[in-house]
């Protein structure tokens, strides 16, 4: 039979889970409008937020593009917590806005460094094609030629062998 119990925790959990969705999405709004601190420059984005099941703490996961601004911006966010979470809390009506902390999204930046990889590797496979594409016509020529020749010696090789 099942209790009560797990029902109140999922209960809680999509509590949780919705508080992090609202808190993500009014933070993201928040950075938008600018913060006047001349260390937050650059693409700031809120990439999650996880709220734990007693609704006391947040971690709101920031990116920040280009990367050579990432510490500093990040220094420039963590000191506007307080009012960060202050103006959150007004958008969001809860009775108890959880505590409220920035960590950089290491896997962000991992992610793109993965994919500015992949860009660079299709770069100078496209540049490959296309320089061999280019020298290619004297290529193919040349194996036409080789063909040709081939076929004449096999011509040759059936006459010697029909004689």
């Amino acid at each position: 039979m099942c209790s009560g119990h797990g029902h109140g925790e999922d209960r809680l959990r999509r509590r949780s889970l919705q508080i992090a969705s609202n808190i993500q999405q009014e933070l993201q709004q928040r950075l938008v409008r600018g913060l006047n601190d001349p260390r937050i420059r650059g693409l700031i984005t809120v990439t999650k937020v996880e709220v734990s099941d007693d609704l006391k703490h947040a971690k709101a996961y920031i990116s920040v593009m280009p990367y050579e601004r990432a510490k500093l911006t990040m220094h420039g966010l963590t000191a506007a917590t307080k009012r960060l979470r202050r103006d959150v809390m007004e958008r969001i009506h809860i009775k108890e806005m959880p505590t409220l902390k920035l960590i950089y999204d290491e896997g962000h930046k991992a992610e793109m460094d993965v994919f500015s990889v992949l860009e660079q590797d299709r770069l100078e496979q496209t540049q490959k094609s296309s320089s061999a594409w280019a020298s290619g016509g004297q290529s193919s020529d040349q194996s036409r030629e080789t063909a040709q020749d081939g076929t004449n010696e096999s011509n040759d090789m059936t006459k010697d062998a029909s004689e």
